[in-house]
């Protein structure tokens, strides 16, 4: 949800939490801040983007922290805005989360000054009245996090203490290790330029961070967390000359995809192999796989429940992660539940995970984050591979779910020796084929650009599929209301007769995906039902697939993937039709890329 870095060390702290703060954004842009430390202690906030914060030149403090906001406590406001300091003005604090109990910790705090409507500014204050009785600050924030209800990622400074003291528990924090100094962030992304070395902080972990190193507590007992080494590209959480994150990322599909299927698909045998840990004889056994998402990451369940059940004889279920529960009758020895998050670190996800290893029931959580959350919680943990996404509209990481989740049915119903040689063979080599289907796609980006001019101005816009296009329908909808701000809607083909049909007009595009595997020749029905009401249609096609429609984009044949590439050119039409209304398509209005509170 927001955006935390903290620098200490032997350089100047401030162009590095500025530095850091910029390729933050992504998870919050309402308003950001820095506190830099030495004797003394400087806050520098205020509303808005990071390049709007008043800074002073030349500031030589060596030790700081920063934060990039995306509301939940009161509004975008200079006085909202992070760091949050102290009566005294002694200690700073930024945080990641929501402090759920934060009324009753105001009320145990008479006499002191509150100048936010933040739940963040009573750690602030809580810390300084246990600086009464402990000159330590590890103590002093060790003792306030004990009495926090809620979720936290913290990053600490005061005035004459030399570190930076971070807490965490159900929000993300990790430590990097540099050269110079060393770093505490939300996620890698900013400290790529600086490290690669890094090490993931466990719920309930207090740690000091200083210059000359990193020392860990949880429970009271100091401990070691792993040190992992990045092998991302700094480059490639830059735009490398791309006006937008979102349209460089559309364009990393293929190279994402050749990253998803790496290892995992044998080019001879044309097999799957994911090398499970988990036991055959319990592969053998299920008789229900269960999805949990949320956003993006539900639509490409949805996807893959189809595939496990297309190609195994196992049912497959997919259920929003906030609203998961463990029915009654589900017996946990023959149940498998699969969380699938981008960012490893999403609460409604996580959550429904937690629900259910505590009844027993093995998990496999799907991931783009080595060393998430969710990473280290599930049974297993399979990387979509796809790089560093920074455009909060999720692209490039939706196609590359939906291929672990391919990989991950055809491993399934390999073992369990359910798997039709034929379909499985075919799916094979169409994943090998998928990143060379969707470059086809982008190489007709202008013409998408023309199209999305020509209909921008519609006054909603609904997409329509069936089968392995439902959910394709559905995340073509999720993009373009996320970035141009219209109106739109996705659903079945056969669901628009019963009641959206009375929304269309001819100031209404709908967006009809007929390709093989969607049941083309009967969405070709609804296509002129909506015809007949006066909407222009704009299909995506295969196999010289004719029709009535306005305009008509082509897939290349591709099997039970060819939904997926039409996905393409649904989020390059969303791209263009925000760019040509203006929109701020990296930072949509009210949406952070993790959503890391319930």
């Amino acid at each position: 949800m927001c955006g935390i870095i903290g620098y200490v060390g032997e350089s100047p702290a401030q162009p590095r939490l500025v530095d850091g703060l910029q390729k933050l954004e992504y998870r919050g842009y309402d308003s950001a801040g820095i506190a830099l430390a030495d004797e003394a202690l400087s806050v520098f906030k205020q509303a808005g983007l990071v390049g709007d914060i008043d800074l002073p030149a030349g500031a030589t403090q060596t030790r700081g922290i920063g934060h990039t906001r995306w509301s939940t406590h009161g509004k975008p406001t200079d006085a909202n805005a992070h760091p949050h300091t102290d009566c005294t003005g002694t200690v700073a604090v930024v945080h990641n989360g929501i402090v759920g109990n934060y009324d009753d910790l105001r009320r145990d705090l008479p006499g002191h000054e509150f100048t936010s409507e933040t739940d963040t500014e009573v750690v602030a204050h809580l810390i300084e009245a246990e600086l009464e009785r402990t000159p330590d600050l590890r103590e002093a924030v060790t003792a306030v996090v004990e009495r926090i209800d809620g979720s936290y990622a913290l990053g600490v400074v005061a005035a004459g203490y030399d570190a930076i003291v971070a807490a965490r528990r159900s929000s993300p924090l990790v430590v990097g290790y540099g050269d110079d100094g060393n770093f505490i962030a939300s996620d890698v992304t900013p400290l790529l330029s600086h490290t690669r070395s890094v090490s993931y902080l466990e719920d309930g972990d207090v740690a000091r961070i200083a210059h000359g190193g990193v020392e860990i507590w949880n429970d009271g007992q100091t401990v070691d967390r792993p040190i992992h080494t990045i092998e991302w590209d700094a480059t490639a959480a830059e735009k490398g000359g791309y006006d937008h994150y979102m349209l460089k990322e559309i364009y990393e599909q293929p190279q994402a995809l050749r990253q998803a299927i790496a290892g995992r698909i044998d080019p001879v045998e044309k097999r799957a192999d994911l090398n499970l840990s988990l036991p055959e004889t319990f592969l053998n056994r299920i008789d229900e796989i269960q999805l949990v998402a949320c956003g993006t990451s539900y639509h490409a369940c949805l996807y893959g429940k189809q595939l496990i059940e297309t190609l195994s004889d196992v049912r497959a279920t997919v259920e929003f992660a906030s609203e998961y529960t463990v029915g009654s009758g589900r017996n946990p020895e023959r149940t498998l539940v699969v969380g699938v998050s981008q960012s490893g670190e999403t609460a409604d996800t996580l959550r429904a995970l937690r629900t259910a290893r505590r009844t027993g029931i093995r998990t496999i959580g799907v991931t783009n984050t080595v060393g998430s959350t969710v990473a280290r919680e599930c049974d297993e943990a399979l990387y979509i591979q796809a790089g560093p996404e920074i455009g909060v509209a999720a692209t490039k990481t939706f196609g590359s779910q939906v291929v672990t989740l391919g990989t991950l049915a055809l491993t399934i119903a390999d073992t369990r020796n359910e798997l039709n040689p034929t379909v499985g063979r075919e799916l094979c080599e169409n994943l090998q084929d998928l990143p060379g289907a969707v470059q086809q796609v982008l190489d007709h980006d202008s013409t998408v650009e023309e199209v999305a001019r020509e209909y921008a101005d519609g006054t909603a816009f609904f997409f329509i599929g069936r089968r392995l296009a439902s959910p394709v329908a559905l995340e073509g909808a999720l993009k373009l209301k996320e970035i141009s701000y219209d109106h739109a809607e996705g659903f079945p083909a056969g669901e628009l007769k019963h009641g959206p049909l009375a929304l269309v007009t001819d100031d209404t595009p709908v967006i009809a995906i007929l390709t093989d595997g969607a049941r083309p020749d009967e969405t070709k029905n609804n296509v002129k039902e909506v015809q007949s009401r006066g909407a222009p249609v704009i299909a995506v096609t295969s196999g010289g697939r004719e029709g009535d429609h306005d305009i008509g984009f082509e897939v290349p044949d591709l099997g039970l993937l060819e939904p997926l590439v039409a996905n393409v050119y649904l989020q390059l039409f969303a791209y263009h039709v925000a760019h040509s209304k203006g929109r701020s398509i990296d930072r949509p209005r009210n949406l952070a890329k993790s959503v890391t509170v319930e």
